[in-house]
């Protein structure tokens, strides 16, 4: 069953601000809703508190200056009564009473509400005849002393209440709408420059990995979208690096291993032709050296196609370089001694540590003494393979008494496929040794030297000096760098 497709990055976008909008639009109406019904109520409530007050002053009696046991009264005519009860669209009550409780004048079903003691007037809610009503009860503190009780219903306000709501909320929710509609707009904007990237990568054809034109990138609004077509770019730099060295690879491996397999084949043909058993002995032994130097060619090819490809990082750490050397050297002493080379060795007795890998170090000086013992042998030969140090870095140098090579061609033969010219011919081999050394060096951040050697009693011979880093003093923990590109 296919899972449904995440929602684009537009609509993911514009569903969270619409929603937030929403939110804020909806917290914003309750805000001013309770802020409204505070001051709505607080304007209603002090109406109500003047129209006690006014009552208040009509109430007559209780004076020192008054006739012994007059009793209080409230001083309106029917009239007066009627225009304070009057409102267009409430109905307004009124009671008085006297400080022992009695009814003086009023609606004497409307009862006093509580008073905070020291308090001079309170207000409260009431329910009278199913409707809700606001009640103000004024205490006066005479002589005379009176209780003036008004009481009006509610729906008023809540009208009120009711069209600051709609208003309100209708001009926020304009303000929501064109809020809204500008952001969108400018998130479709901002996205732009991403749909034309998607959109350009989308189109583009398997074969094509060339850097997305710079419009695309700077035409962005954003950074984000900036880094996203510079990382585009280099995942494309490189893919294609990683194809180049697979082409390369399949087309040197087809170019090498044409001409072995060509002879192996003819000698193949040539035994078959014949029934001579030393002919065949002779030919399968020519096919098992031919099969020998495929088998070697492919090997180096492998190594050199994972160097090109050292765009990973590699793990660079402490190695004792010594060591490592008189192993290596070990494994080739049988090799030397059946070839008539005096392998000989200087400086291992001394501890030098560098910063390496194990892998590359061990590639570089199979190489290096591979080449000798193939290329570099004089009369006696003669390899030499030296240590020492120079400030910050380890130099690894062998040196053999063959034929040597000038300075215009110890470049040449740091390249692929490079090999002798006819006068200075190296051997029959593939051209791949020291494009690996080469290559091999530079991972661990060194270099390779191809000089003549100076020591070689004839004038000739060829020293290889790879430089490598020393490590510091104290061990140091294991780094990952970037290999170089």
């Amino acid at each position: 069953m296919n899972r449904p497709l995440p929602p684009a990055l537009r609509q993911l976008i514009g569903r969270r601000v619409l929603l937030s909008l929403v939110l804020i639009w909806g917290l914003g109406s309750t805000v001013v809703l309770g802020v409204g019904n505070h001051f709505v109520a607080e304007a209603f409530d002090r109406a109500l508190l003047d129209d006690a007050h006014a009552v208040a002053a009509h109430v007559r009696g209780g004076q020192p200056t008054d006739p012994a046991g007059a009793p209080l009264r409230l001083d309106l005519t029917p009239r007066e009564v009627g225009l304070l009860r009057f409102d267009q669209s409430e109905t307004v009550w009124f009671a008085v009473y006297a400080p022992d409780g009695s009814f003086i004048a009023g609606d004497p079903d409307l009862q006093p509400g509580t008073v905070a003691p020291g308090g001079m007037h309170a207000f409260s809610h009431l329910t009278r005849d199913g409707r809700e009503l606001r009640r103000a009860t004024l205490q006066i503190v005479g002589p005379p002393s009176f209780t003036v009780v008004m009481a009006q219903t509610t729906a008023e306000r809540t009208q009120l209440l009711r069209r600051l709501l709609v208003y309100s909320g209708l001009a926020q929710l304009w303000l929501l709408v064109v809020l809204g509609s500008w952001l969108l707009r400018g998130i479709e904007r901002d996205l732009r420059p991403l749909a034309a990237l998607q959109d350009a990568v989308d189109q583009r054809d398997a074969a094509d990995l060339q850097p997305l034109p710079p419009t695309l990138t700077q035409q962005a609004s954003t950074s984000d979208v900036q880094r996203l077509g510079v990382a585009l770019d280099g995942l494309l730099a490189r893919v294609q690096q990683s194809l180049h060295a697979q082409r390369e690879f399949a087309g040197n491996v087809a170019h090498e291993l044409r001409t072995p397999l060509a002879g192996i084949r003819a000698q193949a043909a040539h035994a078959l032709a014949h029934n001579d058993p030393a002919i065949w002995r002779s030919e399968i032994e020519g096919i098992a050296q031919a099969e020998q130097r495929a088998s070697r060619t492919v090997d180096q090819l492998l190594a050199l196609a994972r160097a090109a490809e050292g765009g990973i990082a590699l793990t660079l750490q402490p190695l004792a370089l010594h060591t490592l050397v008189r192993d290596l050297l070990l494994r080739f002493l049988p090799r030397a001694d059946a070839l008539g080379v005096d392998l000989g060795a200087e400086g291992l007795d001394q501890a030098v540590v560098v910063r390496g890998n194990t892998a590359l170090v061990e590639g570089i000086l199979n190489n290096l003494l591979d080449n000798a013992l193939r290329y570099g042998r004089g009369h006696p030969p003669r390899i030499t393979v030296a240590l020492h140090t120079q400030p910050g870095f380890a130099v690894l140098r062998v040196t053999d008494n063959g034929p040597g090579v000038d300075a215009g061609l110890a470049q040449q033969l740091q390249q692929r496929w490079a090999q002798g010219d006819q006068g200075q011919r190296l051997g029959q081999g593939a051209g791949l040794g020291l494009a690996i050394v080469a290559r091999y060096v530079q991972l661990m951040d060194g270099r390779l030297e191809l000089a003549a050697a100076t020591d070689a009693t004839d004038g000739s011979g060829l020293a290889a000096s790879v430089w490598l880093p020393v490590a510091p003093t104290a061990p140091a923990p294991s780094s990952t760098v970037q290999t170089p590109q």
